[in-house]
């Protein structure tokens, strides 16, 4: 695991204290794309289940997650996948 990877880990483990929190690291199929550099951390996949994203539709989930990774997604983290469910969802 890298750098971006734990910062991602530790912000949404601290954001929403999720009882199911997935983190792909996508890069290695994207080198070469636009948005790959040469750290192998800028393309992820985040499948996270939480308490915090029952009630909100999934629009307001996936802002929620770009809220708590607004400092990766500005800079190192070129494309972001997410799939937010609340518990019991699948």
């Amino acid at each position: 695991m890298g750098a971006i990877f734990d910062a991602i880990h530790h912000k949404l483990t601290d954001a929403f204290a999720p009882d199911r929190l997935e983190i792909v690291n996508d890069s290695d199929r994207h080198a070469g794309h636009g948005g790959a550099n040469a750290t192998g951390e800028t393309h992820f996949n985040v499948l996270i289940e939480a308490q915090a994203f029952a009630g909100a539709n999934k629009v307001a989930r996936q802002r929620m997650v770009y809220r708590a990774l607004a400092e990766e997604l500005a800079g190192p983290v070129h494309a972001l996948s997410v799939k937010a469910l609340a518990p019991g969802e699948a």
